[in-house]
């Protein structure tokens, strides 16, 4: 076994365009030569490991030939300036490939790698195609910062952007300002109480007085993003939404099926491929965001589905070398004619490769929600099946409050608080009053679902604006019911843009993009889907009013009824894959 020897140095320094200096470590072989370089830029502190090394052992990396280069970005520990997420990172990330290429240890070729924040840094600076970036591999990531925090749909991912803000910006944020002294003790002692009340601050509104972070002084690209104050300019700097055709670098996307980024890497993947300005690649495990575990929320998906043993043969180290060998040592480990997709799929937990997303092999087979019709059957509950219905039925009603939303449970999530992500038995939340559920007969053949999922719903509201969720279940012979994915759609921007006038008593058609998912439900097995209006704190509560929790405290409570018949045949689509 060959011994390695790794030379550490700390706190490089690295001058930006504006001369702004980032610093980073380098850990590089101790040996003479020159070799490619590994470049991660993170907000997090480069000197943890648990955030600059996460999910990759980096010593493996020096130890097979690679420079690996690990930044605090612009404003954040050792680095100079002012920190604006990802305002500077298209030019900042251009700028350090190109210093990384010139190192007298570098052999010139640059690769990314990174997870999120730091996945995002690695799209953003290949905007600017610095010649020395030969690949990259951004692992669970954005591609529009605004989109994934208060999306085009309207709503707001409360919890996640609360959290992101005051657990991981604040405290950079508030040493930089007070420095180690007696008050900046006091603030963090402050930070400490609000954070370990954080599920009671979801609750509060408007938001754009947020406490927490108004009292600290801190995070105030969170109210400039809620005010408006994000100008168009600002935004384009943050997107790539616009420039997949600028990105033309090899990329390797790593995806989870209950990470909180799934549609932007999705988006990253099937966009860059569509452009073909490079090779892409993707994987998409049973995963969570930074979470590779094979077990997730309450299930466990079996040892081959653990980053650390993909499939008995690989792990994520290993991927990422033999992409980097490739791209930057010129090797034979990938080939032109290796399936671009790995997926994993649920309820058989096996791998595999396929071709294009969504699979050209899909059919898309309506699954209709129909009325009970049962003896003793709690109101509202009711059955899916392929039968179209011929004839009108009882429509289902339920009360939303939003002083009372449906709790997230589960799902693809990323926020504080105790096993938040992945699947989790939604049978307490299914009692509820305003939980509509509606459930197959146990499927006697295997049944797989693989793709984008869609539910078409027609339904009615008594308030002028309201939201409509709906949520696709695995329920197990026991009972136990595993979420696997689920959506929500805001009344106002039921077309894809805000309408601005009252759906109040209207019955109206509501499309509900539900993420895609891959899952074989197996005999024995039932497909259930739960409607209902809110999915909190995962997104704000609808208040009924056409204000938001952003601006607004006041509420109304709203009377919805879903309809499901001849005249209106709410349905799940769901992508079935023989």
């Amino acid at each position: 076994m060959a011994i390695h020897q790794i030379i550490v140095e700390k706190n490089v320094p690295c001058e930006m365009r504006d001369g702004v200096t980032l610093y980073g470590d380098v850990y590089r072989p101790n040996q003479e030569g020159k070799f490619p370089v590994l470049l991660t830029r993170l907000p997090y502190n480069k000197d943890l490991p648990f955030y600059s090394h996460r999910y990759l052992d980096t010593n493996r990396l020096v130890g097979h030939g690679y420079v690996v280069i690990i930044q605090d970005v612009r404003g954040r520990f050792h680095s100079e300036g002012e920190f604006y997420p990802f305002l500077h990172e298209a030019e900042d990330g251009c700028d350090t490939v190109e210093w990384a290429a010139a190192l007298p240890y570098s052999n010139g070729k640059v690769g990314m790698f990174g997870l999120s924040y730091y996945g995002y840094t690695q799209l953003l600076a290949a905007t600017e195609q610095p010649p020395h970036l030969k690949a990259i591999v951004p692992a669970m990531t954005l591609n529009d910062w605004r989109n994934n925090s208060l999306d085009g749909g309207g709503k707001f991912l409360v919890a996640s952007s609360e959290t992101w803000a005051l657990e991981s910006v604040a405290p950079e944020e508030l040493k930089r300002k007070y420095g180690d002294c007696a008050e900046y003790a006091a603030m963090m002692e402050k930070m400490a109480d609000f954070y370990n009340g954080i599920e009671e601050w979801y609750m509060y509104k408007p938001v754009q007085e947020w406490p927490p972070l108004k009292e600290l002084g801190a995070a105030g690209y969170f109210f400039d993003l809620l005010e408006g104050k994000v100008t168009e300019a600002m935004g384009e700097r943050m997107s790539i939404l616009n420039k997949y055709q600028q990105i033309n670098v090899p990329a390797y996307h790593i995806a989870g099926w209950y990470d909180n980024l799934l549609p932007s890497t999705l988006k990253n993947f099937t966009e860059l491929q569509k452009h073909g300005q490079a090779q892409q690649r993707l994987i998409i495990g049973p995963w969570g965001h930074g979470v590779f575990s094979s077990v997730i929320g309450e299930r466990n998906f079996g040892l081959q589905a653990s980053g650390d043993w993909i499939d008995g043969k690989d792990n994520l180290t290993g991927l990422h070398i033999r992409w980097f060998d490739h791209w930057l040592k010129g090797e034979d480990t990938v080939t032109a004619d290796e399936a671009p997709i790995r997926l994993f799929v649920m309820g058989v937990n096996e791998w595999r490769d396929e071709w294009e997303w969504p699979l050209a092999r899909t059919t898309y087979v309506p699954y209709y929600l129909h009325s009970g019709g049962q003896a003793n059957t709690r109101f509202g509950d009711g059955t899916i099946s392929v039968e179209r219905p011929i004839k009108e039925e009882p429509a289902d009603t339920f009360v939303y409050d939003p002083a009372n939303p449906v709790p997230t449970n589960g799902g693809g999530t990323l926020y504080a608080g105790v096993q938040t992500m992945g699947p989790k038995d939604q049978r307490q939340l299914e009692e509820r009053e305003d939980v509509l559920v509606y459930t197959s007969e146990p499927l006697k053949d295997a049944l797989e679902v693989t793709g984008p999922v869609k539910v078409k719903l027609w339904a009615k509201t008594d308030a002028v604006d309201t939201d409509f969720t709906a949520k696709l279940v695995d329920v197990h012979p026991d009972g136990t019911a595993y979420n696997l994915t689920d959506g929500i759609v805001r009344a106002q921007y039921r077309e894809g843009q805000y309408q601005g006038e009252s759906v109040k008593d209207e019955i109206l058609p509501y499309e509900i993009e539900l993420w895609p998912t891959s899952n074989v439900f197996l005999p024995g097995h039932r497909i259930r889907v739960e409607i209902s209006s809110s999915n909190f704190p995962r997104y704000d509560t609808n208040l009924n009013t056409g204000e938001t929790m952003i601006t607004s405290s006041q509420y109304t409570i709203a009377q919805q009824t879903v309809y499901h018949g001849a005249a209106y045949p709410s349905h799940i689509m769901l992508p079935i894959i023989q």
